[in-house]
């Protein structure tokens, strides 16, 4: 009687769980859909085109397009022609943002690509394989009355990549080729008001620079940064579940503590697993609107990939540790061929980040695939990361399948076992299968929510109210996972219950051989998890 109102208590536990889990992430979802605006903002900007007379004893290095120390501008090149102003005096000038507005910190990062007008003329046409050279000058101040400070001057290349979609005759003269945008610069901070580009294209024939690159007619920028509205949200979500994550691992750990036995390995990967979600979660970024730390994009992308890493490994361990019969467990030895796909794949990309995000910390022009050896060299990174995530992916179905087939024979001969033993691989059946369940349903979630962000138009009207779908899929994939390594946590803490004094009692008649069955895997003798108590409750009824 008394083991029946324990069992009870246990389902009624796990189903309240159940329930505040998924109306947390009803609200995770919510928050980023209803609250929370668009993550992103892009904004266009129109270079000016000024005339560097520094030789006329300008004061300033800089060149403004507009406001009490603009520029002396022109319109366009056949002006500077008629006016016989060279190529080399010409400086495409953007200030950002535009006039009587403020950059802000809450901003996060800036992330410009740039895009050429070009114009097709019959003596002056793109060559092929024909590369630009930009002389790039970055500067910033915080006060409208103050002196432009240096922050970066870098003279980079990039190729120009445009077709012309009519013939190359005379009659289309002056109509416009169609020319991919171009990367072309990346901050990680935006810790200042007003920022000031300055491009100049050299121009040198002796040495076939900037020759054989059409006319160029206009460039414009498109600069992106996160909203400041969903900085905060961002912030406050993260704020919110550090201390909830953290006191949960804490939990954890100290529930295995108490046992009379070491922790076995599942138990270990599960802790590894919530000390890398807590990595993730701490807001740190709360420093960023106070410091400039142009690092912290390099910065995330290495705690997402310690995360993921830790995330398919645990899938990988799972997996091993339910192979019911299986000699080889709980050591982190056994699963070497597994795993090292993982490490291989995940070193990988840090060297391709770290090439990319990490020379930006020092030139923020630089991207790694404006030459052919950097595209080749962050293609085989990018190959060999998808290689060793095909293999992990074949790995991981190989071990799911025979952990069904295990399942399977296993629960044939199950009428056949004594009661406690009987117990002892429901519970295992039980854990595999609702978990497997919830994984697939966080990967499915996550998968449809990415493609649904991808291919609509980023809000929905529901109504008076605005869904911003983008928003939504950020904090609630977000708040999803961190729910799925709460849920783990939870469910597979050993119990505080003595089951073994229940056993002793009576209630499953077993000897102590039996016993040692119990001992393989997490559901040990001082304690199983709540899902093996509720896995217990089932088999008794």
């Amino acid at each position: 009687m008394a083991g029946a109102i324990i069992e009870n208590m246990s389902t009624k536990k796990l189903c309240i769980v159940g329930v505040i889990l998924l109306i947390f992430q009803i609200i995770a979802f919510l928050v980023g859909g209803l609250i929370a605006p668009s993550p992103t903002a892009a904004v266009p900007y129109v270079a000016i085109k000024c005339i560097d007379v520094r030789k006329n004893h300008h004061r300033s290095k800089w060149l403004m397009p507009w406001g009490p120390d603009q520029c002396e501008k022109i319109r366009d090149f056949d002006e500077a022609m008629s006016r016989q102003i060279e190529a080399n005096d010409i400086v495409f000038s953007i200030h950002m943002p535009l006039p009587h507005r403020e950059m802000s910190p809450w901003f996060q990062f800036m992330v410009y690509i740039l895009h050429m007008d070009i114009a097709f003329k019959i003596d002056n046409q793109i060559k092929e394989n024909a590369e630009i050279m930009l002389d790039v000058s970055l500067a910033y101040r915080d006060d409208m009355s103050e002196e432009w400070v240096e922050m970066a001057h870098e003279v980079e290349t990039r190729k120009l990549k445009c077709k012309f979609g009519a013939p190359k005759t005379i009659e289309n003269e002056g109509k416009f080729y169609d020319c991919e945008v171009l990367p072309f610069m990346e901050i990680g901070t935006v810790a200042h008001k007003f920022y000031l580009i300055n491009i100049r294209l050299p121009v040198n024939e002796r040495e076939r620079i900037n020759v054989g690159i059409g006319e160029i007619k206009d460039i414009s920028l498109v600069g992106i940064h996160q909203n400041g509205g969903f900085t905060k949200v961002w912030f406050a979500m993260k704020t919110f579940l550090t201390p909830s994550i953290f006191i949960i691992m804490i939990w954890y750990w100290r529930r295995i503590m108490m046992m009379t036995r070491p922790p076995v390995l599942l138990e270990k990967v599960i802790f590894a697993l919530g000390i890398s979600m807590t990595f993730i979660n701490i807001p740190v970024e709360w420093f960023s609107i106070g410091f400039d730390w142009t690092w912290m994009l390099l910065f995330g992308d290495i705690r997402q990939g310690i995360f993921y890493a830790m995330l398919l490994s645990f899938w990988i361990i799972f997996c091993g540790e339910h192979m019911m019969d299986q000699s080889e467990r709980n050591h982190f030895s056994a699963y070497w061929k597994q795993v090292g796909p993982i490490a291989v794949g995940a070193f990988c990309l840090f060297v391709f980040d770290m090439c990319e995000r990490g020379v930006q910390l020092k030139n923020p022009f630089y991207s790694i695939w404006t030459t052919d050896v950097g595209t080749e060299l962050a293609m085989a990174f990018i190959i060999v990361a998808g290689i060793c995530l095909c293999l992990y992916f074949l790995f991981l179905c190989f071990m799911v399948f025979q952990v069904f087939r295990n399942i399977s024979g296993k629960q044939s001969s199950l009428p056949a076992m004594s009661k406690v033993r009987r117990l002892h691989y429901e519970g295992l059946i039980f854990r595999f299968k609702f978990l497997m369940l919830i994984t697939l349903a966080c990967a499915a979630m996550t998968i449809i929510f990415f493609i649904v962000s991808q291919v609509t138009e980023g809000s929905w009207k529901w109504g008076d109210y605005t869904v911003q779908v983008n928003s939504a899929f950020f904090t609630g994939i977000y708040g999803m996972w961190n729910l799925y390594v709460f849920a783990l946590m939870f469910l597979y803490a050993p119990s505080h219950k003595n089951y073994v004094e229940e056993q002793s009692n009576g209630d499953l008649g077993v000897n102590s051989g039996e016993e040692l069955q119990l001992t393989t895997t997490i559901t040990h003798v001082d304690g199983p998890t709540e899902v093996y108590k509720l896995a217990r409750k089932e088999a008794q009824e």
